[in-house]
């Protein structure tokens, strides 16, 4: 099919994958279907993305689902998620949960469409924030509340009791971008209970999902409760953010942090400001993905240590030769610990915590030179299928391996096949700020403490449109 030259704005609404793929027929899906239900049978409402990795490993690199008349294209082999990758063909795709997010996040960076002007704006503003030079300025708060958090754990180790990993994590990686992003405390590790904002934005999260596996003219009806919780819990997320918005604007300013910049500074080219509510759907992202993903990253981390002691071990003496006895690493110190560097890079190859995204065709095209798309067509990537393709990542790729990200690794291996931040243009702002403050954390807890795995545990992953382990404890010693 020859491609057109049309960049116009793709339709609008959910696109079903037979009005976008011309030969559909040609792509891979279950033998079996009914009608509408289609391949749901057996499907599970609470894990409809690790249904579709087992879907991916019987149908191969791109297959297709049915559910309630509606068709999706599924992607992951390396090949074709290179051939996505190309930003002159492809664009991000908000759709499917992303898109049922809007009601609380509207046109913040993650969720806005590529066409809206604001998506530009704010990433034009904010994106010095994320420079070397504040993030340099944003190390010494999140040493501080990882301090915060070894003063918790100090207590459960003293007291022999396990620690609830990705409650914690969640608690660690809220209050570093509260206070690193918007000079906010949530006073997390003081509470018995999550924060009623983890409350309030897990409920929205799970909700997003939710609708997904619902035929949508039913949705209002049989999410009645759910749609009303749901408007709560956007309610409450609003107000908590406004309350952290009227803080800064009675205070005058803060320290040039994200909330400044996004309540004091024009574009650079246009003179253009975020709106008061840019503003705070850009606050709800940054304190919804800034932590989320990040605990989750931490969590499957502290998880594959705790099981690998070998592992854990090299990942220790490399802190202790780099670090050495210095109370409190420097900024530049974290970059040199480049085995745990690798530790976290296997744990987003293996649980990558984002675990999909999707792209769309920007015009008329051929994906793989195989599959013809027309403008607007979209396919959702399935990360930890591509972070699993025994092609590129070899026959033991279900195996937990950080030697994979030796520099040598990484440089014989295609461009394109490691994603855990999305791709192109509307890859996530924050991920040098998530990779440092998850390689800060690693580091500073395999330092203080020896990690041991709960008896009997068997990772369990909730998902809420991101992945995290489920019921994770560890048990802690303390190093001399």
């Amino acid at each position: 099919m020859a491609e057109t030259t049309t960049r116009a704005v793709p339709p609008k609404g959910f696109r079903s994958a037979e009005r976008g793929w011309p030969e559909l027929y040609r792509i891979p899906r279950p033998p079996y279907r009914l009608p509408l239900l289609g391949d749901l049978v057996g499907a599970s409402r609470a894990t409809p993305l690790q249904d579709s990795l087992k879907y991916a490993r019987r149908l191969g690199p791109i297959f297709r689902r049915s559910a309630f008349g509606k068709e999706f294209v599924f992607t992951w082999g390396a090949d074709l998620v290179a051939d996505l990758a190309d930003e002159s063909r492809f664009a991000k795709h908000v759709g499917l949960g992303i898109a049922n997010l809007r009601p609380v996040a509207g046109d913040g960076l993650f969720t806005a469409y590529n066409h809206e002007p604001n998506w530009q704006l704010a990433h034009d503003v904010l994106a010095p924030g994320f420079s070397r030079e504040a993030m340099a300025g944003y190390h010494p708060m999140m040493l501080s509340v990882a301090e915060r958090l070894t003063e918790h754990w100090d207590l459960a180790a003293a007291g022999e009791r396990s620690v609830d990993v990705p409650g914690d994590m969640t608690k660690l990686t809220l209050e570093t971008i509260a206070r690193t992003g918007f000079g906010h405390d949530f006073g997390s590790f003081e509470r018995a209970r999550p924060h009623p904002f983890v409350s309030a934005m897990v409920g929205t999260l799970s909700h997003a999902q939710r609708l997904n596996s619902v035929p949508g003219p039913l949705a209002p009806l049989l999410l009645r409760r759910a749609g009303r919780r749901n408007v709560a819990d956007i309610a409450l997320l609003e107000r908590i953010v406004d309350g952290v918005v009227r803080e800064r604007r009675v205070s005058g300013g803060g320290d040039g942090d994200l909330l400044d910049r996004m309540l004091e500074t024009a574009h650079p080219k246009t003179g253009e400001r975020l709106s008061a509510e840019n503003v705070r759907r850009q606050v709800i992202t940054f304190l919804v993905a800034g932590h989320e993903t990040t605990s989750g990253a931490l969590s499957f981390a502290l998880h594959y240590l705790s099981l690998r002691p070998d592992v854990a071990e090299r990942a220790r003496a490399e802190v202790d030769r780099v670090w050495g006895d210095v109370a409190a690493p420097g900024y530049e110190q974290v970059a040199k610990l480049r085995y745990v560097r690798r530790v976290l890079d296997e744990t987003l190859r293996l649980w990558p915590t984002a675990p999909a995204f999707a792209r769309e065709a920007v015009r008329d095209t051929v994906l793989g030179g195989v599959h013809p798309m027309r403008r607007g067509a979209w396919t959702l990537v399935l990360t930890p299928m591509l972070h699993r393709d025994p092609g590129v990542w070899g026959a033991d790729a279900e195996e937990f391996d950080p030697d994979r990200f030796e520099a040598g690794a990484v440089r014989g291996r295609p461009a394109h096949v490691f994603k855990p931040f999305g791709t192109g243009a509307r890859a996530c702002i924050g991920r040098q700020f998530a990779l440092h403050e998850a390689v800060l954390v690693l580091g500073l807890l395999l330092r203080r403490y020896e990690l041991r795995a709960e008896p009997g545990y068997r990772l369990r992953v909730a998902e809420r449109l991101t992945f995290m382990p489920e019921g994770l404890r560890v048990w802690l010693e303390r190093r001399g």
